[in-house]
């Protein structure tokens, strides 16, 4: 057995393993040169031992355990792909999603150290049995590395073993690609275009859909984004009577500036389905078909909630050649679930058409008064807690934007301009101020296990 009191250094002849030249650019694959366990201290030291080709590593019957094995390996080329892959087998742990870990970290560590100095990435969890992990990813390692460290760990649990893979570390077959930016247009008109009242379905055809060729004669984007229920926006009468099918008649025009200017259009509309009315957005796609629909999940409270519109039942999230999209509508916004679902459903852009949100309004009886400030905060609040890109479109102009997910304003619109647009990196790479990727962090710092009370319906907060 070896713990923190006689740490000691495990030299793995490997030459004759990994000697060979990967066919990737004749770029020599990493070689294994230490092997030896870590702790942040030696009270939190967990059990380790080299079992042949295997690492254990059990619980210390305390629950300050903290603690594993880790691997540097030499010959890091930057900006090289790169796979890493290991394995666990674990026995008497609770809740092994929390107590196993797994990182990458572009340089060396000394055993006890606990923060690395070099930026890293976590492998990513995948259970592929009752009882075994898999932690792996593809990455590209970054300016300047010449070695690679994997740190694997036990820790927050007195009981339980574990059993350790030697890491694969091999130059990917092919190169992880750099995705573009995504030129993105949110079409509203201005705050004034809209004063004189419209009629029918077709004047908003027509003001949107003049509007959405000028802003592709403008700036060629790639997703275009209108407001909540565009199609019928204003029209006297009854969203029940007012409500039409998706494809039809009116968004017939939508999709013919789709496929001309090679644009992706996110069209609001009360969408007629058979029996049911929905407040919806249909994503157009460049060949000007509907590529997918989202229902409106948390109907206006007050109002649309006993209009007879039908709520939605999920949060989808389409994948598109410029990247994930998903949707919220208005309501939606207010209740924190609904960007966080499409958060861990995977976007990269969250499209929020919204006439307003009540807690950037006054709040007292009266006309309504607009918070900049709120309104600013909620949209970069969205975007930051959910790692993605908010395009917020308003039905009246005034804070249409366009947020990335550090919760920069990339674009915004005061109420003057018909449209607004911007460039939206999605491989951006920032970094926490310690290293780690933002994105990561935000996600593999979550312990499901202690939220069941978001899918209790019986849990009404502070209402109790």
């Amino acid at each position: 057995m070896t713990t923190m009191k006689h740490l000691t250094f495990i030299n793995i002849v490997a030459s004759a393993l990994l000697s060979a030249i990967v066919q990737a650019g004749e770029t020599a694959a990493p070689v294994l040169k230490t092997a030896e366990p870590w702790a942040p201290h030696p009270k939190a030291a967990p059990v380790t031992e080299k079992r042949s080709e295997a690492f254990a590593v059990d619980a210390n019957g305390t629950r300050t355990l903290s603690g594993g094995w880790q691997w540097r390996f030499d010959g890091i080329t930057p900006g090289q792909t790169y796979e890493i892959a290991t394995e666990v087998s674990h026995s008497g742990l609770a809740v092994p999603r929390d107590a196993l870990m797994c990182k990458a970290i572009w340089g060396a560590l000394k055993p006890n150290q606990e923060r690395p100095e070099a930026v890293w990435d976590y492998l990513l969890p995948v259970a592929v049995g009752a009882d075994k992990m898999r932690f792996s990813r593809r990455v590209v390692a970054p300016e300047g590395a010449s070695q690679l460290t994997i740190r694997a760990a036990l820790r927050w649990t007195a009981s339980g073993k574990t059993l350790w893979h030697l890491p694969r570390v091999a130059v990917a077959g092919e190169p992880l690609a750099k995705r573009p930016p995504v030129r993105v247009c949110v079409v509203t008109g201005n705050a004034h275009s809209r004063r004189k009242p419209f009629k029918s379905l077709q004047d908003n055809i027509k003001f949107y859909g003049d509007l959405c060729e000028a802003a592709c004669q403008k700036h060629r984007p790639q997703l275009i984004v209108l407001p909540e229920v565009a199609l019928q926006w204003g029209v006297p009468g009854n969203s029940l009577d007012l409500a039409v099918p998706a494809p039809g008649p009116e968004t017939d025009v939508f999709a013919a500036i789709a496929r001309k200017h090679r644009v992706r259009i996110a069209l609001g509309m009360y969408e007629r389905d058979g029996d049911a009315v929905r407040n919806s957005v249909v994503l157009i796609g460049p060949d000007g078909r509907i590529d997918g629909r989202y229902h409106k999940v948390h109907l206006a409270a007050g109002s649309e909630d006993i209009s007879g519109i039908l709520p939605g039942d999920g949060f989808p999230v389409f994948n598109t050649e410029m990247g994930r999209v998903g949707c919220n509508i208005c309501m939606d916004s207010s209740a924190a679930e609904s960007s966080r679902m499409v958060g861990l459903n995977g976007a990269d852009f969250l499209l929020l058409p919204i006439m307003g949100d009540h807690r950037a309004d006054r709040w007292s009886r009266g006309t309504p008064i607009y918070s900049e400030d709120r309104w600013r905060a909620i949209m970069r609040t969205h975007a930051m807690d959910n790692q993605l890109c908010m395009v917020v479109a308003r039905n009246n102009a005034l804070g249409s934007c366009i947020v990335d997910r550090k919760g920069e304003m990339l674009a915004w619109n005061d109420g003057d301009q018909e449209f607004i647009a911007a460039d939206v990196a999605l491989d951006d790479g920032y970094r926490i101020w310690q290293g780690g990727c933002f994105r990561d962090v935000n996600w593999l710092q979550r312990r499901p296990h202690l939220y069941t009370p978001f899918t209790d319906p019986t849990n009404l907060g502070s209402l109790k």
